[in-house]
């Protein structure tokens, strides 16, 4: 296998990873999300340590960047599902905090 298979290759499984990823995302498997996103992270690395080298042809180019397209538009689709549960969360959190100030504050002035 050539270094330029290799590539594709990764950027494949890039592309393959945010697809399962966005599987997740809908079916709102924060979990799985979380442990795709790793292994996305992963082969990123990866690509960061042998994808730099001089461009090698027009097709290794069009594919590439057709991988990095499809990925890129999985990652808008999950942000769709992801921001309003992360802005939940945040809300939640948020909440839980105040409770926790005012739970302290109420012990605090009546020698809780």
């Amino acid at each position: 296998m050539s270094i330029q298979e290799h590539i594709l290759d990764i950027y494949a499984s890039i592309s393959d990873k945010t697809g399962e990823m966005l599987e997740a995302a809908k079916s709102r498997d924060w979990d799985r999300l979380v442990a795709l996103e790793q292994d996305c992270r992963v082969l990123i690395d990866c690509l960061k340590d042998t994808d730099a080298g001089p461009v090698p042809g027009v097709k290794f180019v069009q594919r590439k960047v057709a991988l990095i397209r499809k990925a890129l538009a999985d990652d808008a689709e999950i942000r769709k599902f992801t921001e309003p549960w992360m802005n939940q969360l945040e809300a939640y959190l948020g909440s839980a905090r105040r409770e926790g100030r005012l739970q302290r504050a109420y012990e605090t002035d009546h020698g809780g």
